[in-house]
């Protein structure tokens, strides 16, 4: 009997290869941010074709946003810059036509260059709009998003 267990147990470790996509996690909450990041990019930037910058991005952050956008190694060929830690650009990224958001709502509210931010809060997903910082940038939300601009 012992032998028995034995050799199905060789056997199961031998195919155990076939279930490897077992193993790796599919990070949906990465994905359901970077859509939600591609619709705000999108018609902020009334375009479709969105430069996206993220600073210090990591290799699976990169493979989901590379489906949706078109991801740049440089601050300085983007048009949209999501900053996702807290990074500071002031030396790394200049303003010049960039639209800037982040993950941070301390940063949100610290530097002015950021329009909005889209954070995680007690496992729950949230929005903030600053509506000055909106209206001086000709950002244009989708209007499902309208209820999350908050005046300060």
């Amino acid at each position: 009997m012992k032998h028995l267990i034995v050799i199905l147990s060789f056997i199961s470790v031998a195919f155990c290869n076939q279930y490897t996509f077992l193993v790796n996690k599919y990070d949906k909450e990465i994905e359901l941010e970077a859509k939600i990041i591609l619709k705000i990019a999108t018609s902020s930037l009334n375009k479709k074709d969105v430069a996206l910058y993220i600073p210090e991005i990591s290799q699976s952050e990169k493979e989901i946003y590379s489906k949706f956008f078109t991801l740049t190694n440089s601050c300085d060929k983007a048009n949209f810059v999501f900053v996702k830690k807290t990074i500071d650009l002031t030396v790394e990224c200049q303003e010049e036509e960039k639209l800037f958001f982040t993950n941070n709502y301390q940063k949100l509210m610290l530097d002015k260059r950021y329009f909005g931010a889209f954070f995680w809060n007690k496992s729950r997903p949230n929005m903030v709009f600053i509506k000055n910082r909106i209206e001086r940038q000709k950002v244009e939300l989708p209007h499902d998003y309208q209820q999350f601009v908050e005046d300060f």
